[in-house]
């Protein structure tokens, strides 16, 4: 029994070790760079810390954003979503790698028939005089066991194997999406927290004006009443008081719809029990991110990374495709135990074998085999663009996040200057009002001027800050660990 089995064995092993002798798809290169070797000098004057080596937690230093961006990972569904593919591309590529592989199954059968004895046939096989003593049907017993292997293909052409490596890449194209992700619900959690910060200091700014300008409303009435001043100044100050309540009322509004849009960054209510959060002077940081150059972006860009390995994919698609000009090849084998009798089923007598090959060559189709190759020829032409696409779009966020850092930083300190200004504009106006040297709309343009430089001020600062979570991020920092 041990000889049939030994040369199905090594035919069976001899066929694997064709397999996967050829493999048709393209040279799996990676596309020149298509953005300028190195990012505008006069824009870098580059830190010490690097992006990729921090996680999120080492980054923002106001412990209630940390918070909020832990709970976002933890529950945001769209994340959740990206997990759940991760698992489905994970399952698609087991299936495809397991096709390298012969299925064995094994199976056991026992059959008991009945065949009626007529008296024709007891006729022709028993003399007549003992014909009574014959029973009226014969039983016949048989036993099956044994393994097989049904139509392995051996994969001589790569095909199935270009198949397992395109599954293969978009399963990893899926954690880098996940991964993408993730970096993009950072940069998005801190790009509303900072805007409900700032959206709270308006709110705040706008509510001392209004009460500053309610006091000198009082003031102008009480002057009006005793025929000090004419109702000009009186109009232009009540005008004053409604422009700083409309403020109110408007940041007010968009601070309610910046909390309802974190609510579902975080994945559901917002945690009741937050630490105490920074206002935006608080959250400065003198650390400087080393921009690096662009082609260190290929290795940190979960983005770059996902188009990278959907390239790859399509050009192991290419490779299947080609295959399937060639023939086919399957294997079929079976070896096991046949017996009449359930107690010798196990002999060596009842032991048998076959195993054989067979061939598909494809001759006519229609045209079906051209046309795959020319839509897998096509998909790799879109994927090399799409990863065009994204490493220049890296490599743009990451040179407008290095502009920003200089300019914003610029404006910031000209407008801290400019309102400085503004207030002794507003105090000269003022007192040049109570003096008589000025009529009212003369602090009725200095105290105007100074509200949108203070707005100006606040919104810069906010600025400021969301372009270092988006340099940050777009450096390729932010994980916690591995998602």
């Amino acid at each position: 029994m041990t000889r049939p089995l030994l040369a199905a064995a090594a035919s069976l092993g001899a066929s694997l070790t064709l397999a996967g002798c050829a493999n048709f798809a393209p040279a799996d290169t990676r596309p020149p760079l298509p953005v300028a070797p190195a990012f505008d000098p006069e824009l870098r004057p580059d830190g010490s810390v690097v992006a990729a080596q921090l996680s999120y937690r080492e980054w923002f230093v106001d412990p209630r954003l940390e918070r909020l961006i832990a709970t976002a990972l933890a529950s945001n569904r769209d994340l959740v979503a990206a997990t759940a593919r991760i698992e489905q591309a994970r399952a698609q590529y087991r299936i495809e790698d397991s096709r390298l592989l012969p299925t064995i199954v094994a199976d056991a059968s026992g059959t008991r028939t009945r065949q009626p004895l007529t008296g024709a046939t007891l006729a022709g096989q028993v003399a007549e005089e003992d014909q009574a003593a014959v029973p009226d049907a014969i039983t016949f017993n048989t036993f099956q066991v044994g393994v097989g292997i049904s139509s392995f293909e051996i994969d001589f052409w790569g095909r199935i194997a270009n198949l397992r490596d395109a599954a293969r890449a978009r399963y990893l194209a899926t954690i880098a999406a996940q991964r993408a992700f993730y970096l993009s619900l950072i940069a998005d959690v801190a790009t509303t927290y900072y805007q409900i910060v700032e959206s709270q200091e308006q709110i705040t700014l706008a509510e001392a004006t209004a009460e500053s300008r309610r006091e000198a409303l009082r003031i102008e009435r009480v002057r009006l009443e005793n025929g000090v001043t004419s109702a000009l100044p009186y109009r232009q100050a009540e005008t004053l008081l409604t422009q700083a309540e409309q403020q109110v009322a408007s940041e007010r509004l968009t601070l309610a719809q910046l909390r309802n849009r974190l609510g579902v960054l975080v994945g559901g209510r917002v945690p009741e029990d937050l630490p105490a959060g920074l206002q935006l002077t608080e959250q400065a940081d003198t650390r400087q991110l080393a921009a690096g150059l662009p082609s260190e972006l290929l290795l940190v860009r979960p983005d770059i990374v996902q188009a990278e390995e959907l390239l790859r994919a399509a050009r192991a698609d290419i490779g299947a495709a080609r295959a399937a000009f060639f023939p086919s090849i399957s294997l079929t084998g079976r070896a096991g135990l046949t017996s009449d009798d359930l107690g010798d089923l196990f002999g060596d007598d009842g032991f048998g074998w076959t195993f054989g090959p067979s061939i598909s060559l494809p001759i006519f189709d229609g045209g079906a085999r051209n046309a795959q190759l020319d839509f897998a020829r096509a998909v790799e032409r879109e994927e090399v663009a799409n990863y065009d696409r994204t490493v220049q779009t890296a490599f743009r966020e990451v040179a407008d996040a290095l502009a920003g850092r200089r300019w914003l930083a610029e404006q910031i300190e000209t407008l801290e200057r400019a309102v400085a200004a503004q207030e002794r504009i507003a105090r000269i106006a003022q007192l040049r009002y109570r003096e008589g040297v000025a009529d009212y709309l003369e602090v009725l343009d200095a105290e105007r001027n100074l509200f949108i430089a203070q707005q100006q001020l606040l919104a810069t600062r906010r600025a400021w800050l969301q372009n270092r979570a988006t340099l940050f991020v777009a450096l390729g920092g932010g994980f916690d660990q591995a998602p």
